[in-house]
């Protein structure tokens, strides 16, 4: 079967995109009509996953005080507790970053900042999508 049109030496695809900062680093964002892959953010998760077994490690007895566990991991007490506040977010938001839902103002930074304890308030200044 013969081609009935010459094959362009180039192609011009055109997609709306911005580039914004978020955790330090850039990523592009999409407009909100397009469909997104979710992607959970990396430091997010750590944190997270830090912060529940630190606590887990005081409930257990196996260290008594932030202090002396932040000794044996050779980090701040203070970035420690910061950090460890982490375990008082609403269930909602923690499941939203795990999977990647959270809103682009819902960074590893912001929330190291103090934050309000009660759920109801979290949800709604830090945004989740759906």
């Amino acid at each position: 079967m013969a081609l009935t049109r010459p094959i362009p030496n180039s192609i011009t695809v055109h997609v709306p995109f911005r580039i914004v900062r978020r955790g330090g680093r850039k990523e592009i964002a999409l407009p909100k009509e397009a469909p997104m892959l979710r992607r959970a953010d990396d430091a997010l998760v750590k944190a997270l996953a830090r912060a529940f077994r630190w606590k887990r490690l005081l409930d257990s007895g196996e260290f008594t005080t932030i202090a002396e566990l932040a000794r044996r991991d050779g980090i701040a007490a203070s970035y420690m507790t910061r950090v460890m506040r982490l375990t008082l977010l609403a269930p909602q938001l923690v499941e939203a970053i795990l999977d990647g839902r959270q809103g682009p103002e819902v960074t590893l930074a912001r929330l190291l900042e103090p934050f309000p304890l009660e759920w109801e308030i979290q949800l709604q200044v830090l945004d989740v999508t759906r």
